[in-house]
């Protein structure tokens, strides 16, 4: 980029030419306060866009026993299907191969977007990266888990209405 070097024309130059790396890092700890992914701000011709990418692979795997059903109401029969994905000793989770799909949340997490539609996936799945795996319920909110990648579901992790933890690892991709 050419900077002319007539008076009238540097203060211009000098204002286009130079970001300010403070505005910068003050919308980066937006960002990070905010747990935003994306940040745009805009003044006369400048226009600074500041955005973050999401790792899931990152933090290490926690478990939590699943909470006992309550006395008052009967618990519901949990499918066959479910039972048999979920294995009960946690140590036979961190065994299999695969990258796991971590809950961003504390929630509740559905398979199936309502009762009767069939499941988002199933093992053995192609999956592409953005594809819904899952839904967690948080305040009454439905939070789609997004595909980190392109891969195959090697296995769902949880069972449908079953509480999950943040951290918590919900489907394992093919490494």
């Amino acid at each position: 980029m050419a900077v002319s070097k007539s008076p009238a024309a540097k203060p211009a130059a000098a204002n286009s030419d130079q970001i300010d790396a403070g505005l910068v890092r003050s919308l980066a700890d937006i960002l990070k306060d905010t747990e935003l992914t994306e940040i745009e701000v805009e003044r006369g011709d400048l226009r600074i866009r500041v955005a973050r990418e999401i790792t899931v692979a990152a933090a290490p795997m926690a478990y939590a026993a699943a909470p006992a059903p309550m006395s008052a109401a009967p618990a519901a029969p949990v499918p066959a299907a479910a039972a048999a994905s979920m294995p009960s000793d946690p140590a036979t989770i961190v065994a299999k191969a695969g990258e796991p799909v971590k809950s961003p949340m504390v929630g509740t997490a559905y398979l199936k977007p309502s009762p009767e539609a069939p499941a988002f996936v199933q093992p053995g799945d192609a999956v592409k990266k953005g594809q819904t795996l899952l839904i967690v319920e948080a305040m009454k909110t439905m939070n789609p888990i997004q595909a980190p990648r392109d891969g195959k579901v090697v296995e769902v992790l949880v069972g449908d209405a079953q509480p999950v933890e943040f951290g918590e690892a919900l489907v394992l991709l093919e490494a």
